[in-house]
């Protein structure tokens, strides 16, 4: 019998959290970590065991089969224990706080991702990561990263396969009622020091998820081109004795629904309160340049966590990570803003690139009009979330969901492989009065259009 072996931690009176822990096997009541190495005897008292679905080869190919190159997800909700949630994921409103108080309130949905969360001791170690709905029973779900490991080139194409080995990107929807603290992610060089990966990022304001703008719908993105780095780092010094209202350096936008823009890793934004849905590279890695927003206060270790063990108190370091000139640009908007382009259109549909010209990422909106269907081929594997409507993609009964449990499968999101992309995907719209819309997130091969 295959378990996962569960840690109970208790408070004064009653079990409080559930902390899982690496997987075990269990042999006449004593624990064994990969069949060898004796753990521990068990104690009732303290642990528990939840048993997980063994995957096999065949239980993959047969989900990959029957749904004709498609694969079904599972909606993967994420936590954050900071800033307020927008609740506009679509979730029920009772379970944003499903994992308790302690983790915070549910502000992030991951669609596609073969990663895990970087989001604290608390976390499961399967926090973020994507599972493949075979069946529409919640115990047949397996990870989406076995399925891309067994399925190979199949799923993800040779050129990925070869270059990668998995699948190199995901994406999501952040949800934050308040905006966020400015903020950079790590460049490859930066992120290779601390094992990790850089994380080039893209966002898309999709009107259908944004009925409330929240507190404050505008981004800041660098800094003003007239800010020296000295007075960066000037403060930068503060972040422990004031606040450093480093954004009085910055320059923000209002954000436009229906549009994008490109973040390079390297530059500092802060990202504004509307619902963003934001397609990046397979890395959860920043520093945090901003101590205190919406009242609520950052340590120190927010802007220094991704240092090396050397360098958390050299301010020169954390000034390195960024990219100075990119920063300063001072045709930000002109270089970084980007407004959707039509990929294709007839009567039936139209097709928009809205995140492209990255060399990473890329994503497209695609709108079926009522009653219509349509065919659309594609250069890479990508996958996709419905955001409104309702109709058949492939083989599968798709639907936007409209309110979400915690833990509840949906038929909203799948992963199409690239075989099955580049042969062509029907999508009907069996509504008579409704579009049905879908967003599809790509890795680097998508054939997205290139700008100066």
């Amino acid at each position: 019998m295959r378990l996962l072996l569960e840690r109970i931690e208790h408070s004064h009176t009653k079990p409080t959290r559930i902390v899982v822990q690496p997987e075990l096997i269990v042999r006449d009541s004593v624990c064994y970590k990969e069949r060898r190495t004796r753990v521990s005897a068990i104690n009732p008292t303290k642990y528990r065991f939840k048993e997980v679905t063994v995957v096999t080869s065949a239980k993959i190919r047969d989900a990959f089969e029957k749904g004709e190159g498609v694969l079904r997800l599972a909606p993967v909700f994420v936590p954050r224990r900071f800033s307020s949630a927008g609740q506009r994921l679509r979730l029920h409103p009772d379970d944003y706080y499903a994992l308790g108080t302690a983790r915070g309130s549910i502000k992030e949905r991951w669609f596609s991702s073969v990663i895990a969360a970087m989001n604290g001791p608390l976390a499961p170690p399967d926090e973020g990561m994507s599972y493949v709905d075979p069946t529409g029973r919640r115990e047949d779900k397996f990870l989406f990263k076995d399925a891309v490991a067994e399925l190979g080139a199949d799923i993800i194409g040779p050129v990925l396969k070869e270059k990668y080995g998995t699948w190199p990107m995901y994406s999501k929807y952040f949800d934050f009622n308040a905006p966020l603290f400015l903020h950079l992610h790590l460049r490859e060089e930066d992120a290779r020091r601390v094992g990790r990966k850089g994380k080039p990022e893209a966002y898309y304001f999709p009107p259908q998820l944004n009925n409330h703008p929240g507190l404050f719908p505008h981004t800041y993105f660098g800094f003003d081109p007239d800010m020296t780095k000295e007075e960066v780092r000037a403060r930068l010094a503060l972040y422990r004795q004031t606040d450093n209202r480093v954004t009085e350096l910055s320059r923000a936008y209002r954000i436009q629904l229906g549009t994008g823009w490109y973040t390079p890793p390297g530059v500092v934004h802060a990202p504004g309160s509307y619902l963003t849905y934001e397609p990046q590279w397979n890395s959860d890695v920043n520093s945090v340049f901003e101590n205190i927003v919406n009242h609520e206060v950052y340590p120190y270790e927010f802007l220094v966590e991704n240092c090396p063990d050397g360098s958390k108190e050299d301010l020169d370091y954390v000034m390195s990570l960024m990219d100075w000139e990119a920063n300063v640009d001072p045709n930000y908007r002109k270089t970084y803003f980007r407004p959707p382009l039509i990929a294709s259109e007839s009567e039936q549909h139209v097709e928009k690139w809205v995140v492209y010209s990255t060399g990473y990422i890329a994503a497209k909106e695609l709108t079926v009009y009522p009653g219509a269907s349509v065919t659309i081929r594609d250069a890479a594997a990508y996958g996709c979330v419905l955001t409104q409507g309702h109709g058949k993609l492939g083989a599968y009964d798709a639907e936007t969901a409209t309110m979400l449990r915690f833990g509840q499968l949906s038929a909203d999101e799948y992963f199409v492989g690239e075989q099955r992309a580049r042969a062509g995907l029907t999508i009907a719209n069996l509504s008579k009065v409704e579009p049905l819309v879908m967003l599809k997130h790509f890795g680097p091969n998508a054939g997205d259009p290139k700008i100066g």
